[in-house]
């Protein structure tokens, strides 16, 4: 599912309750109708399921993706539920995703700057450590005596 998500970044459920729209397809496509992209598909049973006990009949799942490194990761999920039939528009989900990649690059910037910290606090406690041993001489290690 992480790949779904980042293949699909908004997926949205209207009604869980709502009977299911058979697709048929024409018998002259060699392969069988794929629905993975698609905004509307049917959830899987198990969320349905998920749903009902929370008590909620729509949901807007939006992926949290970061970018980096020649790498794209899902670092997580804003969702939205609803306790009646919800249908979000176009616009509004296109909108929804823009701040998603807004929010995931702003969240890889503090990532970065989290690590660049670290790093920093990493080479000064070294740089201490080396100070300590030069300044303080240790000749007990040299001369192999207290």
């Amino acid at each position: 599912s992480r790949f779904l998500f980042k293949q699909n970044r908004v997926r949205m459920i209207c009604d869980c309750h709502a009977k299911p729209v058979k697709v048929i397809q024409s018998e002259e496509l060699r392969q069988s109708l794929c629905l993975v992209n698609s905004t509307l598909r049917l959830p899987h049973g198990c969320h349905t399921q998920y749903m009902a006990n929370m008590g909620s009949i729509a949901s807007l799942v939006m992926a949290i993706i970061v970018n980096g490194n020649d790498t794209t990761r899902l670092w997580g999920l804003l969702v939205c539920h609803h306790t009646s039939p919800r249908y979000v528009s176009f616009p509004v989900r296109y909108a929804c995703e823009f701040l998603m990649q807004a929010f995931g690059l702003q969240l890889y910037m503090e990532i970065q700057l989290a690590s660049q910290m670290e790093e920093k606090r990493i080479l000064k406690t070294q740089t201490l450590l080396c100070d300590m041993l030069l300044r303080d001489a240790p000749f007990g290690i040299v001369t192999q005596s207290p």
